[in-house]
């Protein structure tokens, strides 16, 4: 990792931290995962092999370099999802200071339109860090969008586990996928799905 990323990683941490405590209005505070569980995200998305990922929920767009850091930075893409001006504002400048613009798509809107407009098997790799209530809505969706052999990684699994409860039930039911929890963060759900892309 350069100097540089490094540094505006931790640049985006502490805005991140300050920035929450100041707005009590959920729709302007980061709520960004923690630098251990970006770590772990990073981690996987290399070990997954993952060359095509889907984030939902960009925020400004902490979670993205992470992704694209496990990606190789020049390899790969990223189709991140806000529905958020401001955080779509702040995204695109800090994907600029990254260097990362190339390989990064930002959609603008609602996750469940762009959902129902992807192609099936389209994503390695999906990363939820949005609104845990439409998790179960999506999840037709979710499972539709993610090839055979992909994996599926969801934050907040310990810090709102009532929230989160009834997502990971649906997926722990599903016969064609694994999952856990891993205890990094706020708490990181890894599901992978049976079978390979050549299936």
């Amino acid at each position: 990792m350069s100097d540089a990323i490094r540094d505006l990683l931790r640049e985006l941490e502490e805005f991140g931290e300050r920035n929450d405590r100041e707005h009590g209005d959920r729709s302007r505070r980061m709520l960004n995962l923690t630098r251990e569980a970006g770590e772990f995200l990073s981690v996987a998305v290399r070990a997954s092999r993952a060359s095509k990922v889907l984030e939902i929920g960009t925020s400004n767009g902490y979670s993205t370099l992470w992704i694209a850091l496990g990606l190789g930075l020049d390899g790969g893409s990223i189709v991140t999802v806000e529905r958020s001006d401001y955080k779509v504002g702040l995204a695109a400048k800090n994907r600029a200071r990254a260097g990362i613009e190339g390989m990064v798509s930002q959609y603008h809107g609602e996750a469940g339109t762009f959902l129902e407009e992807c192609a099936e098997h389209s994503f390695d790799l999906v990363f939820l860090d949005s609104d845990r209530t439409e998790y179960v809505a999506w999840w037709p969706n979710l499972r539709r969008v993610l090839r055979p052999g992909g994996a599926l990684i969801a934050d907040n699994a310990l810090s709102h586990p009532d929230e989160f409860a009834p997502f990971q039930k649906v997926v722990e039911s599903d016969p064609e996928f694994i999952s856990c929890v891993v205890p990094v963060g706020k708490g990181e759900f890894f599901a992978s799905r049976f079978g390979n892309s050549g299936e």
